[in-house]
C-alpha cells in the first residue's frame, strides 16, 4: 500500500515538474540585446520629460501603500528618511545611515538585535515597494545601464539594467512607451521571478499635489497591485 502511494506521489510530482517545464518553455523570454549610448540616453530623457520629471524632483513627501494596504509608507525625500509600517511594526528609516534607523513593535522600541533584523526587513520592503511607485524616475540612478531595444511593433523600448544598488542588483526592465515617451508597461528579468519577460502595466496615473505623475495600480497577469492612496506634496 505504501509503495503504491509513493508511486502515485512520484507520478504527480513528475507531471508537475513537466508542466512547469512546459510553462517555462512557452512563456520565458530571453533578455533582449539593445543599443547603448546617446540614443538610449535620449529615449530615457524623453520618458522623463513626458512625466514632468522636474516636478517629481521638487516633490518632498511621497505617501503610498502596497499589498492591499498592509505596507504603509511616508517618504521624506529631502531628509532621506521614511516611515515604514506593517503588521504591528513601525520603522523610522534613515536612508543615508541605515544603522541609525529605529524600529518599534506595538509602539515599544526594540532592542538592538531585534532592531537590526526589523530594520533590514523594512529596507528590503522599501526598496521593492517604492520601485513600483517611482521606477520611471530611476533610469539614471548610479549603476544603471540603458539600451534601446527594437520591439515587434516597430517602436523602441528602453531596457534599464540595475548593475548595483537596491536589494537585487542585476535586475533588468524593458519599458514599453507611448509615442510621447510616456510609460505603458515594463517587462521584467528579475531574480525573484524565474520566468523572464513577465509584463506589468503602469496604470491609473495620478497628477499629485506637487504636479508629479505617479501610478496608482499595476496589472501583472492575473494579479492587480494597488498603491491605494498615493500622495506627492511639499508642505
Amino acid at each position: 500500500m505504501l509503495r503504491r502511494l509513493l508511486k502515485i506521489l512520484g507520478i504527480i510530482v513528475l507531471v508537475f515538474v513537466i508542466a512547469l517545464g512546459v510553462l517555462y518553455a512557452i512563456f520565458n523570454e530571453p533578455l533582449p540585446k539593445g543599443r547603448s549610448g546617446p540614443e538610449a540616453d535620449a529615449l530615457a530623457e524623453k520618458m522623463l520629460t513626458s512625466l514632468n520629471h522636474e516636478l517629481y524632483e521638487n516633490t518632498r513627501f511621497l505617501e503610498w501603500s502596497f499589498r492591499n494596504g498592509s505596507h504603509l509608507y511616508k517618504w521624506d525625500r529631502q531628509l532621506r528618511k521614511a516611515e515604514v509600517q506593517w503588521d504591528n511594526y513601525r520603522v523610522e528609516l534613515d536612508l543615508i545611515n541605515t544603522g541609525s534607523s529605529i524600529a518599534f513593535r506595538n509602539g515599544e522600541r526594540l532592542n538592538a538585535n531585534e532592531n537590526e533584523d526589523v530594520v533590514a526587513k523594512a529596507i528590503s520592503m522599501f526598496n521593492n515597494d517604492s520601485f513600483w511607485l517611482v521606477a520611471p524616475y530611476k533610469v539614471f540612478d548610479p549603476g544603471t545601464q540603458r539600451e534601446v531595444v527594437s520591439l515587434e511593433d516597430g517602436s523602441d523600448g528602453l531596457l534599464v539594467t540595475y548593475n548595483s544598488g537596491g536589494t537585487t542588483p542585476g535586475d533588468s526592465y524593458l519599458w514599453v512607451l507611448q509615442p510621447s515617451g510616456f510609460p505603458k508597461s515594463f517587462k521584467m528579468w528579475v531574480n525573484i521571478i524565474p520566468i523572464g519577460g513577465v509584463e506589468a502595466t503602469w496604470d491609473e496615473w495620478l497628477v499629485t499635489e506637487s504636479g508629479a505623475f505617479l501610478p496608482k495600480s499595476h496589472v501583472m497577469g492575473p494579479l492587480e497591485l494597488s498603491m491605494e492612496e498615493v500622495r506627492g506634496y511639499n508642505r
